[in-house]
């Protein structure tokens, strides 16, 4: 099963839902307001994605932290931020088979999906 992370008002996510509708792929979607963000996968996916491109600091959440905060922010800690902040992890995460993926490009989606 595929399932999409992320915020249902996030413009990417809408596109990505598309994507995936009109292509009649199954999905789930997981809304980090609505739906929460558990710890645990979080971990998981910090550990299979680079933490310095989950984070999104392209955001208006990362840009209302504070100068020491932002230096804070390490491999560490990073779990603690998001689950504090998830609309500071960008979106979508996608999850299928066991792998992520990360961002929205339809590309690298048909690459995966036209197997």
């Amino acid at each position: 099963m595929l399932t999409i992370f992320g915020i249902k008002n996030c413009d990417t996510i809408k596109k990505t839902k598309k994507y995936f509708e009109q292509k009649s792929v199954d999905f789930e979607f997981h809304d980090y307001r609505a739906d929460g963000l558990d710890k645990d996968w979080l971990d998981t996916v910090l550990n299979k994605l680079d933490w310095e491109q989950v984070l999104n600091k392209r955001g208006t959440t990362w840009r209302q932290l504070s100068d020491e905060q932002k230096a804070a922010v390490s491999r560490d800690n990073v779990a603690e931020l998001l689950l504090q902040h998830p609309a500071m992890i960008k979106r979508p995460i996608i999850e299928v088979d066991g792998e992520y993926i990360l961002g929205f490009s339809a590309k690298q989606l048909d690459e995966r999906f036209s197997r």
